[in-house]
C-alpha cells in the first residue's frame, strides 16, 4: 500500500484548524465550522479541476486564478448570492491565505496575488423579508397543538418571534437558559460567544414550562429545550423545514405567504421590523437581537414600507391640495399647521 506524503497544505490545514483559530484567534466553533465548509467546498474543487485527490492537493494549486475559478463556480453551480460568495472570500479564503504566507514566505507573491482579488459588485440588496402580524398568527394558527411536536412547534415558533433570536442561539438554548418565573427571560449566546439577555412575555414562558415538563426537565437541566423525534438537539435544517411546513399550512389562510421567500431568519427580521413599528430605538433593538453595529440595525428602516408610509403622513401632503393659481393669502391658522408640520 502506497504511502500520502503529507503536502504543504495538508499540514497547513492542519495548524490552521488545531491551533490558530481556536486557540490564537479564539473564534467560536461555529465560525471554524464555517471557514472548514467553505474550505471544503474549495478542496473539491481544486481536486476535480485539477484533475487530483484532495489529498495530493499543495500551494502551488492555490492561485489566484484557480480562487477566482472557485468563487464563479460558487455563483453559476451553487447558486451562491454575491454576498455569499465575497463573504467566503473575505472569511475563509482570506484568513487562510494570510496564515500561509506566515509558514511559506517562498510562496508570498502568489498568496498576495490572492489577498488582491477584489470583492464583487453585486445589484442593489433585496428587500429584507419578514412576516406580518396577520401572518405570524396564521403560522402559529397552522400548528396542531394536540400532538407533542405541535406543541414543540409552537412553542419554537413563538420564542423566535418573541425574541427574534437567530436559529442557531434557539437550537443551542438550554433548559437552565430560560427564567419562566417573573421577569421572564432566556439567556443567549449568539455570535462570537457574546451573551445577552431577552425578556419573554408571561404566554411564551408558559409555553416553554409546558415543554420542560413534558421532558421532565428541572430547572438546571442542561437537555436542550428542542429536540427531534430521536431525542436529540433540533437542527437548523429541522427548524427550516419545520417552518416550511407550517407556512405551507398557512397559506390557505394567507395566499400572499405562497410569495414570499420565508426562512427562519425572516422571523428574526420580524421582530426587529414590529419593534422599530412599536416606537423601540435603535440602540435597544440593536442590543435587543445582538447586533455588532447600529448599521445592521438601520437596514430595517430603510426595509419598512409602512414606516415609510408613517414618515410620509408628516409631511404637508395638504400643500398639493392648494391651486398654484390661488391669489388669496394663505390663512394665519393654516400657516401655522404647516410649520408644526415641518
Amino acid at each position: 500500500m502506497k504511502v500520502t506524503r503529507p503536502t504543504n497544505l495538508g499540514i497547513g490545514l492542519q495548524k490552521f484548524f488545531h491551533d490558530y483559530l481556536p486557540k490564537l484567534r479564539g473564534l467560536s466553533p461555529r465560525t471554524t465550522q464555517s471557514y472548514r465548509d467553505s474550505i471544503v467546498l474549495l478542496l473539491k474543487f481544486l481536486a476535480t479541476h485539477q484533475s487530483k485527490t484532495v489529498d495530493h492537493l499543495d500551494l502551488d494549486d492555490l492561485t489566484a486564478e484557480t480562487i477566482t475559478q472557485f468563487l464563479n463556480d460558487l455563483e453559476s453551480q451553487r447558486n451562491n448570492s454575491i454576498s455569499t460568495r465575497n463573504a467566503r472570500l473575505a472569511g475563509a479564503m482570506h484568513t487562510l491565505t494570510r496564515f500561509l504566507a506566515g509558514l511559506h514566505p517562498q510562496n508570498m507573491a502568489a498568496l498576495q496575488a490572492i489577498l488582491n482579488l477584489p470583492f464583487k459588485r453585486g445589484t442593489t440588496s433585496v428587500p429584507i423579508e419578514y412576516v406580518e402580524e396577520n401572518e405570524v398568527q396564521a403560522l402559529l394558527a397552522s400548528i396542531d397543538r394536540r400532538t407533542i411536536s405541535g406543541r414543540r412547534d409552537y412553542a419554537l415558533f413563538a420564542l423566535m418571534f418573541n425574541i427574534g433570536a437567530r436559529v442557531q442561539e434557539i437550537i443551542d438554548l438550554r433548559f437552565l437558559d430560560l427564567r419562566l418565573e417573573p421577569p421572564c427571560q432566556v439567556r443567549l449566546s449568539g455570535k462570537g460567544n457574546k451573551v445577552r439577555i431577552c425578556p419573554i412575555w408571561p404566554q411564551t414562558a408558559r409555553l416553554l414550562r409546558d415543554l420542560r415538563d413534558e421532558a421532565h426537565a428541572g430547572e438546571k437541566s442542561d437537555s436542550p429545550v428542542f429536540v427531534n423525534r430521536h431525542g436529540g438537539r433540533l437542527t437548523r435544517f429541522g427548524v427550516r423545514y419545520l417552518l416550511r411546513k407550517h407556512i405551507k399550512a398557512a397559506c390557505r389562510d394567507i395566499p400572499i405567504l405562497e410569495s414570499k421567500r420565508i426562512h427562519p431568519h425572516s422571523l428574526r427580521h420580524s421582530t426587529a421590523v414590529h419593534l422599530l413599528k412599536a416606537g423601540v430605538d435603535f440602540a435597544t433593538i440593536s442590543h435587543w437581537l445582538g447586533h455588532a453595529s447600529l448599521d445592521t440595525t438601520m437596514r430595517y428602516a430603510r426595509s419598512d414600507l409602512d414606516l415609510k408610509r408613517q414618515a410620509l403622513s408628516q409631511v404637508f401632503p395638504e400643500v398639493l391640495g392648494v391651486s398654484s393659481r390661488r391669489k388669496d393669502p394663505l390663512p394665519e391658522a393654516s400657516l401655522f399647521e404647516w410649520l408644526r408640520g415641518l
